[in-house]
C-alpha cells in the first residue's frame, strides 16, 4: 500500500526536514527527536481536508510489533490535525526503519489507553507533562505492523 497523491509537508521546517532526513536514510538518520536520542517513527496519512499526503514523526511507543500513535499536541487544548485523518480514513503507513509498512489505526479507550499512554510515558516522560496541562484526555490509536503478527 502506497499513499498516491501530493505530499503536503509539515509548516513546521523542522518537521518536514526531519522526514526528508528520515525517508532518505531508510531510518538511519533523523531517527531521534532532535537531540534526545529518543527514537522516533514516520506516520504517513492523507488530509481529511485537503487530501494532501501528510508525513508526521511521531515518538516510538512499540510493544509487540504494535504502535503506539500519541496524539499530545504537546498537551495543547486541541488534538493535532493528524488526529482527524486518522478519525476520517485510518489507513496509516509506519516507518521504523528502511521501509514503511501499511496498517489501521484504531483508537483506544479506558484500561488499554492507560496501558498504552503509560507505555508512551516511559519512553517520553513529557507525555505525563503534556496529559497534566490540557483539559482534553490525550487519544491514543494502534497500529500493529503485519508481519509481527503469527
Amino acid at each position: 500500500m502506497s499513499f498516491e497523491g501530493e505530499y503536503g509537508p509539515s509548516t513546521w521546517d523542522w518537521v518536514a526536514e526531519q522526514v526528508t532526513e528520515y525517508e532518505a536514510s531508510g531510518g538511519t538518520r533523523a531517527n531521534t527527536l532532535r537531540d534526545t536520542g529518543i527514537p522516533i517513527i514516520v506516520m504517513t496519512t492523507v488530509g481529511h481536508k485537503s487530501g494532501l499526503v501528510r508525513k508526521v514523526p511521531l515518538m516510538r511507543v512499540e510493544h509487540e510489533g504494535t504502535y503506539a500513535l500519541i496524539a499530545s499536541k504537546g498537551g495543547a487544548p486541541a488534538h493535532p490535525g493528524w488526529y482527524h485523518n486518522l478519525l476520517a480514513d485510518p489507513n496509516v503507513l509506519v516507518q521504523d526503519g528502511p521501509e514503511p509498512w501499511a496498517g489501521e489505526a484504531r483508537q483506544i479507550t479506558g484500561e488499554e489507553r492507560a496501558t498504552w499512554f503509560q507505555r508512551g510515558i516511559d519512553v517520553f516522560p513529557p507525555y505525563a507533562e503534556y496529559q497534566a496541562k490540557t483539559d482534553r484526555e490525550i487519544p491514543v490509536f494502534l497500529a500493529t505492523d503485519p508481519s509481527a503478527q503469527s
